[in-house]
């Protein structure tokens, strides 16, 4: 298999110019940071690393991807109810609470 390479100058300091055709298989801008790690054969790989905002963070959370797959199947395998306005909605969670506290 022929692998297309690209070559590039390390300079001062250590800076390398990302050639643009990696960049663009990264999917790299500027300003982007870029991880360097080794494979199992001693190989360097560079990734873009995805930054993730502080803000967005909760999203990202093992507990938050958990729900959101249980959210999915039950949407995938119909377990849903679908009300017609807010009024029915909070009315079936009021009667959910209601037998909730009934059995406490």
């Amino acid at each position: 298999m022929n692998k297309i390479k690209y070559k590039a100058r390390l300079r001062n300091k250590g800076q390398v110019t990302v050639p643009q055709e990696i960049r663009n298989l990264l999917g790299a801008e500027e300003g982007d940071e870029l991880l360097f790690y080794t494979d199992e054969a001693g190989r360097v790989v560079i990734s873009r690393a995805q930054i993730i905002d502080p803000e967005q963070a909760w999203f990202w959370s093992d507990r938050w991807q958990r729900m959101e797959r249980e959210a999915q199947a039950d949407l995938e395998t119909g377990r849903t109810i679908e009300y017609t306005n807010i009024t029915e909605a909070l009315a079936a969670l009021d009667e959910i609470l209601a037998h909730d506290d009934a059995e406490d």
